[in-house]
């Protein structure tokens, strides 16, 4: 049995390779359809990893406080009514919601010089509590991060995002690797600080989600918020905090829990609105029903090429039967059942779709890879895609080869071997 569908095949392949042109523009509508279909899942499983690692670095159990920085000139009026984000805050949240069972919280320090014996430097100065680093899942690259010990002694420290370590010492003059930038000295306005610490850099460079703003910690420098908030001057409108996230027990669902504490920020901000939150928890929801749009349109997109390439491929089977009819007329003749013409003709429609999907997955995952460098989208492979693509690129060639298969099997020896 194995040995006659071979035989198939080997025959369809040949009878295919004969009319070179004819099959090669049947096998480009398998080959954009399959490829479409590649390259729409490829890139859908790429911007759901990019949005899981995007949304992980905010903290999925985590809600976002910011203070608003577009109230302008009504900002001497608001703080009558509030003096802006602060620790008092968080304390009232962590005593009074149930569900919120840790915190870290951030203030931009107002820059205006930043230098090591090396270089100079643009990088985003920022006070922080020492669970920050675990909150926006930041790693160590070397050294150690601010502990509890350096905010209470206000100790004038500071952690290096691992592109304000390379602006200041990774460059032609000091050329240090990341364990000899330990110890090192920088400079913030007036204040020198001893480099305690270097983060990695984090896989991916968006800093956007959503149209949310994140990350961006790989060109910070980290200092305790003590020594921000006692060494550093600030403007005297300025709230405590620029920023806080409240972790929430796991369970909570993050809307209801949003809600919570907006009523308790409103209360304790004399109801302003001085403020905003993120939830990246509805954020990563919101990303899942785009995504699924994208696919949804994509994948009618690649249905429409793969109706057009069967149609193709049932297009050449048909011309192959009226071409052939003195052939299928000779095979019956001498001995050839309906099914051996069936299947003959089947394997030919087979094999087309085999050779268009696998040229199509090649197409998919080149044009996926084009796509990604031109539009800075992320890419990811998806194997269970690939196998799906060519499955479904089979039974379409399988599904539009029957109709003429069993059109060259009804036909009349007779009437065949006559034919002109």
């Amino acid at each position: 049995m194995w040995f006659k569908y071979k035989i198939l095949v080997q025959d369809a392949i040949g009878e295919l390779l004969s009319q070179k042109l004819r099959t090669f523009l049947t096998l480009l509508g398998m080959i954009f359809g399959v490829g479409a279909v590649i390259a729409m899942l490829n890139i859908g499983e790429g911007a759901e990893r990019q949005a899981l690692k995007l949304i992980d670095s905010m903290g999925v159990n985590n809600i976002i406080v910011n203070t608003r920085d577009d109230v302008g000139e009504e900002l001497v009026e608001i703080r009558e009514e509030s003096l802006g984000l602060s620790i008092g805050d968080v304390n009232a949240a962590l005593a009074t919601l149930p569900f919120v069972d840790d915190f870290s919280a951030s203030k931009i320090v107002k820059v205006h010089d930043i230098y090591s014996d090396y270089n100079k430097s643009q990088a985003e100065v920022l006070g922080i509590t020492t669970s920050y680093f675990e909150h926006g899942n930041l790693n160590l690259e070397a050294g150690r991060f601010l502990d509890e010990s350096d905010e209470k002694r206000v100790a004038q420290h500071a952690v290096l995002g691992a592109d304000a370590a390379n602006e200041l010492f990774a460059n032609a003059n000091a050329n240090m690797n990341t364990e000899q930038m330990i110890g090192q000295f920088v400079k913030v306005n007036h204040v020198w600080l001893r480099v305690v610490g270097i983060l990695s850099a984090p896989e991916g460079g968006k800093n956007e989600f959503q149209g949310v703003k994140i990350g961006g910690d790989r060109y910070r420098i980290f200092i305790p918020l003590s020594t921000s908030l006692q060494k550093f001057a600030s403007d005297f409108l300025a709230s405590e905090l620029d920023s806080f996230k409240l972790s929430i027990v796991k369970g909570t669902d993050p809307v209801i829990a949003s809600k919570a504490i907006d009523s308790l920020l409103e209360l304790r901000h004399g109801g302003l609105k001085d403020y905003y939150m993120i939830i990246p928890a509805a954020l990563l929801e919101q990303q899942k029903q785009t995504q699924q749009i994208f696919n949804i349109v994509m994948a009618c997109v690649a249905g429409i090429s793969l109706l057009v390439g069967g149609i193709g491929i049932m297009n050449i089977m048909l011309a192959n039967v009226m071409e052939r009819t003195k052939e299928i007329g000779l095979l019956r003749a001498v001995g050839a059942t309906q099914e051996d013409i069936r299947l003959q003709f089947i394997a030919e429609s087979f094999t087309i779709s085999v050779m268009g999907g696998l040229l199509g997955i090649f197409f998919g995952l080149v044009l996926s890879e084009i796509i990604g460098f031109y539009s800075g989208w992320a890419v990811s492979w998806s194997i269970p895609a690939i196998f799906l693509s060519l499955s479904i690129c089979m039974i379409v060639g399988v599904g539009f080869g029957v109709f003429p298969a069993i059109k060259a099997s009804k036909l009349n020896p007779i009437d065949a071997l006559h034919s002109d």
